[in-house]
C-alpha cells in the first residue's frame, strides 16, 4: 500500500495548494469539495493499486505521481518551494528508490564507489537537514551546504527567482545558513544511527574501495563557505574541517559564489595556493580511520578568463587538489535570457542556459589538467543527454541543482537511464571511457 507517511505528506501538500488556489480563485464551495474528495480517492485507489504489484512497478508509479505534485509548487514563491520541498525530504513525504542503477552507471572515485556518478548540488539543503530522503530518491551522491562557521540570514529577501520559460533560475541568497554547529548535530545525529543499523558506517571491500558513505547508501559531500563578515577566509574553512569533515566523504571548498563580496578573488593563484595549502593542513593533522580523510575539492566559477583557468590548474596539480567543481552560477546573461526582464535581476543564474559555458569551461580544464585530477560537472544539466555531454568534456560525475528544482524527483531515474543509453549507443561499457572522450 502507499507509505503512510508519503501519503499524508502529499494530502498536506495537496491542501495547502488548494487552500492558495482558494484564495485565488475562490472555488466555490462544492467544487472545492469535489476536488479534493477526488485527489484523495485517487491517493487511496492508486495505492490499492500499487499493492498488487511487484516493488519495481510500484517504485516507478511513485516517482512518476511525483510530476502531479510539480505543478503545485510553480505556484508557491520559489523560496517557499525551496523549503517545502526540503521540509518534504526530510520528513520522508518523498518517493524512495527501490530498483538497482544501471550496472553501466556504477564508478569508483577517491577510493569511493558510486552506484551512478548524477549527484545533487550543494544549495538544495544548505543545512543537512534532509540527507536521507535525498539519498533514498536515487542520487549516486548528494551535497549539502555551503556551511559557514556562524549562523547567518542571507541576503535580504526576495533573493530567488525563476525564469520558467528558459528553466532557469537567478538567485542572490548569500550563503545563508544555520552554521556548522546545527549541521555537525544533525550529521553527527545520523551518523550515530547509522552506526546502530550497522557495526560501520562505511566498510571496505576486498579491494580497498569503500562501500557505502558516512550517511549510508550513497555517498555525503559538505560544502564549506566563509562568513560575509570575515576578514580571515582560510580560518573560517578550517573550521568548518576541523567540525565537519569527519561525517563527509569529500569536502568542497566553495569560492565561486558570486553573491559574497570578495568570495571568487580567492581564486586568483596565489590567494588560492594559501588557501588550499591552510585546508589541506587542517585535515591532515586530524585523525582519521582507515579509510582515510575526505577528499579536498574546489568549486569554481564559470566566468573566468583562460589565465584564470591555467592558474587554478597549476595550483590544483601542484597542491595535489582531490577534486574540482566546474562550475557554480554565472554573473553573466546569455542569448537565451536577455529578453527576459527577471534576467536584470543581481546574482548567480543557473539552469540551462548555463550549460554551453559550464561545459567549455569544464573542457578547458580537464585539458589544462591533463586528465589526472576528477572533475565534477555541474550547470545546466536537465536530461541524461546533457550529463554524457558533460562527461564526454571531462566530467568524473555531474550534479543537479535547477534541472531537480523544475523536474522533480521523477526527473532522476530518467537521467540515469538516458545516461545509460547514451554510453551503450556509443559503445561505451562504462563511465572512465567515456569520461573526456571530446578530449581526445
Amino acid at each position: 500500500m502507499l507509505d503512510p507517511p508519503m501519503f499524508r505528506g502529499i494530502v498536506s501538500v495537496a491542501k495547502l495548494q488548494l487552500h492558495r488556489l482558494q484564495l485565488a480563485t475562490k472555488f466555490p464551495t462544492f467544487l472545492r469539495r469535489l476536488f479534493t474528495a477526488a485527489g484523495i480517492g485517487l491517493l487511496i485507489g492508486g495505492g490499492a493499486y500499487a499493492s498488487t504489484v511487484d516493488e519495481a512497478t510500484f517504485c516507478g508509479w511513485l516517482f512518476s505521481a511525483t510530476k502531479l505534485v510539480n505543478p503545485f509548487f510553480a505556484l508557491l514563491d520559489p523560496e517557499a518551494a525551496h523549503r517545502l520541498a526540503v521540509t518534504a525530504a526530510a520528513r520522508g513525504w518523498v518517493p524512495v528508490e527501490k530498483r538497482p542503477d544501471p550496472a553501466i552507471l556504477e564508478i569508483e572515485v577517491w577510493g569511493r564507489r558510486f552506484s551512478n556518478p548524477v549527484g545533487l548540488a550543494a544549495g538544495f539543503d544548505k543545512n543537512a537537514e534532509a540527507v536521507e530522503g535525498l539519498l533514498g530518491l536515487g542520487f549516486g551522491f548528494v551535497e549539502v551546504g555551503s556551511v559557514t562557521p556562524v549562523p547567518q540570514e542571507g541576503n535580504p529577501k526576495p533573493r530567488i527567482f525563476r525564469l520558467s520559460n528558459e528553466g532557469a533560475i537567478i538567485n542572490r541568497c548569500g550563503f545563508n545558513s544555520e552554521g556548522i554547529v546545527a549541521v555537525a548535530k544533525r550529521l553527527g545525529a545520523q551518523h550515530g544511527k547509522r552506526k546502530l543499523e550497522t557495526s560501520s558506517s562505511t566498510s571496505l571491500s576486498g579491494d580497498g574501495v569503500v562501500q557505502g558513505g558516512k550517511a549510508g547508501p550513497g555517498i555525503l559531500g559538505v560544502n564549506l563557505g566563509k562568513n560575509k563578515s570575515s576578514e580571515d577566509a582560510a580560518s573560517d574553512y578550517v573550521q568548518g574541517v576541523h567540525t565537519l569533515s569527519q561525517y563527509a566523504d569529500y569536502l568542497v571548498i566553495n569560492i565561486s559564489s558570486p553573491n559574497t563580496p570578495g568570495l571568487r578573488q580567492l581564486q586568483g593563484r596565489k590567494q588560492l595556493k594559501d588557501l588550499v595549502k591552510k585546508v589541506q593542513a587542517a585535515r591532515d593533522e586530524m585523525q582519521w580511520a582507515e579509510d582515510g580523510p575526505p577528499p579536498l575539492i574546489v568549486k569554481i566559477a564559470p566566468d573566468l578568463s583562460k589565465q584564470d583557468l591555467e592558474d587554478i590548474a597549476a595550483v590544483a596539480l601542484a597542491l595535489r587538489v582531490d577534486g574540482l567543481i566546474i562550475s557554480n552560477t554565472t554573473i553573466q546573461r546569455p542569448e537565451a535570457v536577455k529578453g527576459n526582464p527577471v534576467a536584470e535581476e543581481t546574482g548567480g543564474l543557473s539552469g540551462k542556459p548555463l550549460l554551453s559555458l559550464s561545459t567549455d569551461i569544464l573542457k578547458d580544464m580537464y585539458i589544462l589538467t591533463k586528465g589526472k585530477i576528477p572533475l565534477i560537472g555541474c550547470g545546466g544539466i536537465s536530461s541524461g543527454e546533457d550529463a554524457y555531454k558533460k562527461i564526454r568534456a571531462g566530467a568524473t560525475l555531474v550534479q543537479l541543482y535547477t534541472g531537480f528544482a523544475y523536474g522533480g524527483p521523477a526527473l532522476i531515474p530518467t537521467i540515469k537511464a538516458e545516461l545509460a543509453e547514451c554510453l551503450e549507443k556509443d559503445g561505451f561499457k562504462s563511465i572512465y571511457e567515456a569520461v573526456g572522450a571530446d578530449c581526445r
